[in-house]
């Protein structure tokens, strides 16, 4: 496929208008796979600017990478299990109830209480940041770095809202359109209740959550979500919003718990590596996909 761009556009909200029915994960898997090339240069960054006269290019295949290209690997130690892990990242999947990291509380045991403890099993200078948090209830995939630079990279890419962050929710109900696009502006008191205020409001923060309904059995629906900020709370007070809040999450709606436990899990995650700058992503499966 070969067209030549008309107007100024980012790539990813190019790639939707050539490919309206395909998700956005789908979307971004053509550029992490190495398909799109701009002016014969393959691109991977889906808010790349495309200008009049560029040339779009999708292959059918996907680049071949070399024998040092980053693999994915499972396996659990110390009671973590272990996605991936080089010298400068390390990446895992987080179970629920637990805290990503201690807070005033100076809880003992925590994700990264965990993974510190493991890298120092071996090294006991070992060290690991934490670039970004996932709540308590929220299962699913989280990256930290080994190195400060590596640390500092990742949280730039975050902060420009360069890293995808897709979820997987169950939801009471049925949302009333297949997909949407939520903004809010939400406050965190000193006691950590978040709620939605006026965008007005001095210490109210952006959200923007994107979702679709992938399938609905009626009493519940699965969603598939995407945000583009990390505010704490964020899917969930979202899916309140639209009437639908996520199975298991008592304090912002739902009236079932079918599962112990709050049915949203961070699915997938894809940045640039902090050393070699070339796109990777992971992925993991929800644990609650038996309705």
């Amino acid at each position: 496929m070969k067209k030549i761009v008309n107007a100024p556009i980012q790539l990813l909200q190019y790639l939707k208008l050539q490919f309206p029915e395909s998700s956005n994960n789908k979307l971004r898997k053509m550029l992490t796979n190495g398909r799109v090339t701009i002016n014969s240069q393959t691109t991977h960054r889906a808010k790349h600017e495309l200008l009049p006269g560029d040339i779009f290019e999708l292959s059918n295949q996907e680049l071949v990478k070399t024998s040092n290209s980053i693999q994915q690997k499972t396996l659990t130690n110390h009671d973590i299990e272990i996605i991936y892990e080089d010298t400068h990242i390390i990446v895992v999947n987080k179970p629920t109830k637990l805290l990503s990291v201690a807070t005033d509380r100076l809880e003992k045991y925590t994700l990264h209480s965990k993974c510190v403890d493991y890298l120092q099993y071996n090294n006991k200078t070992s060290w690991c940041y934490i670039v970004h948090r996932l709540d308590k209830e929220t299962s699913g995939i989280m990256v930290m770095a080994k190195d400060k630079s590596s640390k500092d990279y990742l949280q730039q890419q975050f902060a420009r809202r360069e890293i995808h962050r897709g979820y997987y929710a169950i939801v009471e109900g049925r949302p009333p359109q297949d997909f949407g696009l939520i903004t809010q502006h939400l406050f965190e008191d000193k006691n950590l209740n978040v709620k939605s205020v006026n965008a007005k409001h001095q210490a109210g923060k952006q959200a923007i959550t994107h979702w679709e309904l992938v399938k609905s059995y009626g009493a519940t629906s699965v969603l598939s979500i995407m945000i583009e900020t990390g505010r704490r709370h964020q899917i969930r007070m979202a899916m309140k919003e639209i009437g639908c809040p996520i199975v298991g999450d008592l304090t912002h709606g739902a009236e079932t718990d079918p599962f112990g436990r709050i049915c949203l899990h961070a699915t997938s995650l894809e940045f640039l590596h902090p050393i070699s700058d070339e796109p990777i992503r992971f992925e993991s499966k929800p644990p609650f996909t038996r309705m």
